[in-house]
C-alpha cells in the first residue's frame, strides 16, 4: 500500500490474499483486480452473485434540527419527501449548476441522514451549506459498504439474515443482522442487477465478507465493476461527469426535482437547460478488444466527442463505451469514426443502458 494512502479497508487483507495490489482510490487501497479473472467475476454478477468492497466510497453523516434543511440546499432532490427507510440517488452541484459529485443520501431516522459519494466535492459542499445552521457532520470510515450484486443476491442474504429482503423495495434500507452482526442492508447497487449493500462497521466487515464467500459469493474486483456498469449506462464520477458538464448533459435530469428552488446551482441549471454543450452516449465499437479511452470521435471529418470509459464485453461479444458528444452526434444508430492510440475503426451510438434496456433485472 502506498504511502499516500490515508484510509484502510478491514478487507484489505483479504484482497492481498486474492492478489490484489491495493491501488489507490478514494484515498484508500482498492481491488482495481484479483487474481482471477475478471471475465468470470462478470459472469459471477449477472448469473449467480459477486461482491465488491466499495468501502472506499465516503460516507457522511448529517444530524441534527436542520439536517434535511442542509441537504436539501446541498442536492437536487426534495429531500423532505424521502421517507426514514428510503434512499435517493441526486446530484451535488457548483453554484454554477454544473455536477459537483453524485450520491446516494440515506434516511435514517428523525434529523438522522447518511450520504455516500465518490470521488467528487460533496463533503464540502455540505459543509458549506451548513454554515450557520443547526447540524453535525462527520465523515464515517469505521462504516464498510459490501455490495453483493447478482440474482443470487437475495436468496443467499435471505438464508444469513433477520430481514426479509423480498420485501425490500428498491432505493430501501433496514436494519439487520447478517451472519450474526448488526448492519443495514440497502437495496442499491452498481451493477444492473438485483442487488444489495451492507454497510457495517469495521470491526464485522472480514466476518460477513467470509460469511458471503462461504456462500458462494464470488469476490469481484473494480475491473469487474467497470464492465458491468458500463454495459449498464451507469456513470462515474471523473470520467462520465464532471465539473465541467451540468446533469441535463449526462443524463442526470431524472435526479433534478422538477419544483424544487433554492439549492445551489438552481438557476444556472435551469438556465442551462435546452442548452447543452455535449450528451452522454453509449457506443459499441468495431474492435476485439477494450480501447484505452481519450479516443477522439468524428463525423463527416469534424470532431464531435471523446471516449470516456471503455470496456470489452465477453458475455456481449463488443468492445463498449460511454461517450461524451456533440448533440448533433447523440442519436442511436449515428456511426462515427474513432481514432487514438494507433486505433482507427467506427463506432455506432447506442441508447442506454446496452445491457437490459428495460432495467428489469434491477426493478424486478
Amino acid at each position: 500500500m502506498t504511502e499516500e494512502l490515508s484510509r484502510t479497508s478491514a478487507l484489505a487483507s483479504r484482497h492481498t490474499a486474492l492478489g490484489s495490489g491495493l491501488e489507490d482510490w478514494n484515498g484508500m487501497g482498492t481491488a482495481w483486480s484479483y487474481a482471477t479473472d475478471a471475465n468470470d467475476e462478470h459472469d459471477a454478477v449477472r448469473e449467480r452473485a459477486g461482491m465488491f468492497d466499495m468501502s472506499p466510497l465516503k460516507k457522511v453523516h448529517v444530524q441534527g434540527r436542520d439536517a434535511t434543511a442542509v441537504l436539501d440546499h446541498a442536492t437536487t432532490r426534495d429531500i423532505g419527501k424521502i421517507q426514514p427507510g428510503q434512499a435517493a440517488y441526486l446530484s451535488v452541484l457548483t453554484d454554477n449548476g454544473t455536477i459537483a459529485d453524485d450520491a446516494i443520501v440515506y434516511h435514517l431516522g428523525e434529523n438522522d441522514w447518511l450520504i455516500v459519494h465518490g470521488s467528487g466535492d460533496t463533503a464540502a459542499c455540505i459543509d458549506a451549506s451548513a454554515q450557520g445552521k443547526d447540524a453535525t457532520i462527520f465523515l464515517d470510515d469505521d462504516l464498510h459498504d459490501i455490495s453483493i450484486q447478482g440474482p443470487s443476491a437475495l436468496s443467499i442474504l435471505n438464508a444469513n439474515s433477520t430481514c426479509d429482503l423480498s420485501q425490500l423495495g428498491y432505493f430501501h434500507h433496514a436494519e439487520a443482522n447478517l451472519f450474526g452482526h448488526s448492519c443495514r442492508i440497502s437495496r442499491t447497487g452498481y451493477s444492473g442487477e438485483r442487488g444489495y449493500e451492507v454497510f457495517c462497521d469495521a470491526g464485522v466487515a472480514g466476518d460477513i465478507w467470509d460469511g458471503l464467500t462461504e456462500s458462494g459469493v464470488m469476490p469481484c474486483s473494480f475491473a469487474a465493476l467497470d464492465k458491468v456498469r458500463i454495459e449498464a449506462g451507469l456513470l462515474f464520477y471523473g470520467y462520465d461527469m464532471t465539473v465541467d458538464q451540468t446533469p441535463w448533459e449526462v443524463g442526470l435530469g431524472f435526479t433534478v426535482s422538477k419544483h424544487k428552488t433554492g439549492y445551489r446551482g438552481h438557476d444556472a441549471l435551469m438556465a442551462a437547460k435546452g442548452n447543452e454543450k455535449i450528451l452522454n452516449v453509449g457506443l459499441t465499437i468495431d474492435h476485439d478488444d477494450m480501447v484505452n479511452g481519450g479516443e477522439i470521435l468524428s463525423l463527416d471529418g469534424a470532431d464531435v466527442g471523446i471516449v470516456n470509459s471503455p470496456c470489452y464485453s465477453h458475455r456481449m461479444g463488443k468492445s463498449l463505451a460511454l461517450a461524451h458528444v456533440l448533440p448533433a452526434a447523440a442519436g442511436p444508430g449515428t456511426k462515427l469514426r474513432l481514432s487514438g492510440d494507433g486505433i482507427e475503426t467506427t463506432a455506432i451510438v447506442v441508447k442506454l443502458p446496452i445491457y437490459d434496456p428495460e432495467k428489469s433485472r434491477t426493478h424486478e
